[in-house]
């Protein structure tokens, strides 16, 4: 009995590294996967929301494949085929809006924190036919877009200076993100403030209405019973 329950034990032991090993690999891979491709038919309008701090510079890289009906598959797309890009702040201003061609870098800088809309729409519908394209889009966002080894070439730093250089921009963007966070909190904070308010001036105003319906109808019954002479 005893052999057989450490060899359970063992067993689990096994199973339990092996959990913990998928999800450590899996926490390594998914921040890597920040790229995403979608399909996208003549008519079709896509927008994607991205949630940016102040002052942060955004950087899309896209790439866009035709529908092959012969092949089944998608091909490089043609030097006339583009795409329409729209990016708009969270107050509803557009910042950038312009066609580029089947490949290409986006790249903008927001002033104002908050969501903000990227749509993306073909540029024409005459050599569409009816097909679909596909899509490929990778955002970046922060320190993220910076190409450290230009970075490091352009002002032959070493490698410690570079490393710094890192790690600086990404206490700068973990501010920025912490700033960002408390302008939500603060939104959250006016927003419930100002819904409880209506609320209570909702509860008083349904108690004045029953108040003076108790006091009409009152009225209306001994007028009632004044005129029947019941009273």
């Amino acid at each position: 009995m005893v052999p057989f329950l450490l060899k359970s034990i063992s067993n689990a032991g096994k199973m339990l590294n092996c959990r913990l090993f998928v999800v450590l690999a899996t926490l390594v891979v998914v921040p890597l996967a920040n790229g995403l491709y979608f399909h996208i038919g003549e008519t079709e309008r896509k927008c994607f929301i991205e949630e940016i701090p102040d002052e942060t510079t955004v950087v899309a890289n896209y790439k866009v494949e035709l529908f092959d009906p012969r092949s089944g598959g998608f091909m490089p797309s043609s030097p006339g085929i583009g795409m329409h890009v729209e990016i708009k702040d969270p107050d509803d201003k557009t910042i950038l809006s312009r066609v580029y061609s089947s490949e290409g870098r986006i790249s903008f800088t927001s002033h104002i924190p908050g969501e903000h809309v990227l749509c993306m729409y073909s540029n024409s519908t005459a050599w569409f036919s009816g097909s679909q394209l596909r899509v490929h889009l990778d955002i970046q966002v922060g320190e993220h877009t910076i190409d450290y080894a230009n970075v490091a070439q352009k002002e032959k730093l070493s490698e410690l200076q570079l490393r710094i250089r890192q790690l600086l921009d990404q206490v700068d963007q973990i501010t920025k993100e912490q700033n960002y966070q408390r302008y939500r909190e603060e939104r959250f904070r006016q927003t419930s403030d100002s819904t409880n308010q209506r609320v209570l001036w909702w509860s008083l105003a349904q108690t004045l209405v029953l108040l003076i319906m108790g006091f009409w109808q009152m009225r209306h019954l001994k007028s009632f019973f004044e005129a029947k002479k019941l009273v």
